[in-house]
């Protein structure tokens, strides 16, 4: 099946609006580590852990009490489904990082080569023989080879969720629309700094991906691989 195919909708016409055909389809989680949802840690080294800020409240709540969990739920679908699980980290090449792109270095993220920033909480650790794939730009298609990965692998529909809405998730959106991905953003698997952050941005995507919700996509993925009967 081409991707031109698994994007018909039974009536002669084209949508991205299609239930993901499992064998065909990749988990891509992205850069929820060590280094993005620590206060005290990384990306927020400069933050007291028992006083973050009121502003930065809904962040770092809604990771544990909405992304993780909802995340953990989806890996373990995808797992008993053998499905493809994918990680993006923003981690260097290098221990000082002098590959980034020049959007890295001027936002000072450096998480060197090997560095405990780079690894995923436990309640969402990769398996021994899933892929995290190290990046140094917001979009994951800018400065990796996922997109080489993803077609080796028979790719056609791809799963996106985690961290930041509006930045990274976004981007790699965007980016595999644009590479004739059909690509499903998990709205409740992923978070940015704000709700009203959040909200924009899934309007602003709308155009390049369906939603949908953890407990839809649990339910459809589970309807297409469980044994009938």
């Amino acid at each position: 099946m081409t991707r031109l195919a698994a994007a018909m909708d039974g009536k002669g016409g084209l949508t991205r609006n299609r239930a993901v055909i499992p064998a065909r389809t990749a988990l891509l989680i992205i850069d929820v580590q060590n280094y993005s949802i620590l206060p005290g840690q990384g990306e927020w080294s400069h933050l007291d852990p028992d006083h973050v800020p009121v502003e930065l409240g809904y962040y770092f709540d809604r990771i544990r009490t909405t992304i993780l969990p909802n995340l953990a739920r989806l890996l373990k679908v995808f797992r008993e489904a053998r499905m493809e699980v994918l990680y993006t980290a923003i981690e260097s090449l290098t221990r000082d990082g002098r590959e980034r792109g020049l959007d890295y270095k001027i936002s000072g993220f450096l998480v060197p080569k090997g560095s405990p920033e780079a690894r995923m909480p436990e309640a969402i650790a990769p398996l021994e023989d899933e892929m995290v794939i190290p990046k140094g730009s917001s979009s994951v298609f800018n400065s990796t080879n996922i997109d080489y990965l993803l077609r080796n692998l028979e790719i056609d529909f791809l799963v996106v969720a985690g961290l930041v809405t509006d930045q990274c998730v976004e981007s790699a959106v965007r980016d595999a629309c644009d590479r004739g991905f059909l690509v499903t953003l998990v709205n409740d698997g992923c978070g940015t700094f704000s709700r009203e952050r959040h909200e924009a941005s899934l309007r602003a995507v709308q155009g390049y991906c369906r939603q949908v919700t953890t407990d839809e996509l649990i339910e459809e993925v589970e309807r297409l691989t469980k044994p009938k009967g």
